[in-house]
C-alpha cells in the first residue's frame, strides 16, 4: 500500500481518529489524509462526515483515493461549508441499493429498454452555484438514453442506501439531489436498515399549488420534494423458515419521470412486488 507522504496537510488541532465531547460520533475533523483512511479501515460504520475539508483538499483525497485504489465513495462535498461526507463500502451498504438497481434494471430489460437506459452508478454530479462548489456521488442512479447520456447528465432515478446514517441525514442528502440537479432528478428512492427493519422512502417532487395559481417557470424551480410511498420490511424469526412481512404493498416507480415519456405498447411502470420485497429483504438480511 502505497503511503499518503505529502498529503499531510493539518487543518485541525482536534484528533481525526474521533469526534470531540458531544459530536455526532459519525464526524471527524480532517488533519491528514493517512489519518483520514486510517479512520475509513476502522469504523464499522457506513458513512463518515468530515469537516475542514477544502477543495484542494478534496482533489488530494480524491487523488490518493485514486492511487491507492481505495473503494468509499464522496456522497456529498460543499466548498462552503468544507463538509464531507463519506460514503464506506461495506457488503450491507451494497446490497441495500445494488438488489433494488439489479430488479429495476431486469425490468427495463423485460421491456425492451435496455439500449434506452443508462447506467450513471456513482460517478461524481457536480453543480456550481452563488455557494459555491458541490459534488454528489450516489449509490446507484440511472437515466434515459439519449437524454442523459451526456457527460454531464443528471439521472432521472437515485438509489440511496444507509445503515449508520439517521433518516434526517439521509433526507438531507435526498433533498440536496433534487436541488443541485436543479430538479433534474426526478425520483430519489432511500432504503435505510436499522438491524431489525428495511425501511424504504420514494421521493418525488411536486409544485406547492394555490388555489388559481398556474404553472410558471419560478413555479417550477419551488417544487418541494414529497415522500410518496413509505414501505416498511421487518423479518419474523420465531417461524420456520423466517418470515418477512412487507407493510404498504408494492413499490411502483413512474414510467414516465424515469424516461421523460408516456409509456408505450408494452411499457408500464415499474414495479417491485410484496414477493419481490420479501426476497429482497431475505438477501439483505444474509449480509448482517
Amino acid at each position: 500500500m502505497k503511503k499518503s507522504g505529502t498529503a499531510s496537510t493539518s487543518v485541525s488541532t482536534s484528533t481525526s481518529v474521533g469526534s470531540k465531547q458531544g459530536e455526532d460520533p459519525g464526524t471527524v475533523r480532517f488533519t491528514n489524509v493517512q489519518d483520514l483512511f486510517n479512520m475509513i479501515d476502522r469504523t464499522t460504520r457506513d458513512s463518515l462526515t468530515v469537516i475542514n475539508v477544502s477543495f484542494d483538499l478534496l482533489t488530494k483525497i480524491d487523488r490518493i483515493r485514486e492511487e491507492e485504489r481505495r473503494k468509499f465513495r464522496f456522497r456529498y462535498f460543499d466548498t462552503k461549508s468544507q463538509i464531507l461526507i463519506i460514503t464506506i463500502i461495506t457488503t450491507l451498504h451494497e446490497q441495500l441499493h445494488k438488489l433494488l438497481y439489479n430488479e429495476f434494471i431486469g425490468q427495463v430489460r423485460d421491456m425492451g429498454l435496455k439500449k434506452s437506459w443508462i447506467d450513471i452508478g456513482s460517478a461524481t454530479l457536480s453543480a456550481q452555484d452563488y455557494v459555491g462548489r458541490r459534488g454528489k456521488e450516489g449509490d446507484s442512479s440511472g437515466g434515459p438514453k439519449p437524454e442523459r447520456a451526456g457527460k454531464s447528465a443528471w439521472p432521472t432515478l437515485i438509489i440511496e442506501a444507509g445503515v449508520s446514517q439517521t433518516l434526517v441525514q439521509l433526507r438531507i442528502g435526498m433533498r440536496r439531489w433534487f436541488s443541485m440537479s436543479n430538479h433534474e432528478v426526478k425520483i430519489v428512492l432511500l432504503t435505510k436498515f436499522d438491524g431489525t427493519t428495511t425501511l424504504l422512502g420514494k421521493w418525488e417532487e411536486e409544485i406547492p399549488v394555490r388555489p388559481g395559481a398556474t404553472t410558471t417557470r419560478h413555479s417550477l424551480q419551488h417544487q418541494e420534494p414529497m415522500l410518496q410511498q413509505t414501505i416498511t420490511i421487518t423479518r419474523d424469526t420465531t417461524t420456520d423458515p423466517i418470515s418477512y412481512y412487507v407493510t404498504s404493498g408494492a413499490l411502483v416507480l413512474s414510467f414516465r419521470l424515469l424516461f421523460l415519456r408516456d409509456p408505450g405498447p408494452g411499457e408500464r411502470d415499474l414495479t417491485f412486488g410484496v414477493q419481490e420485497l420479501e426476497e429482497y429483504a431475505e438477501d439483505v438480511w444474509v449480509d448482517v
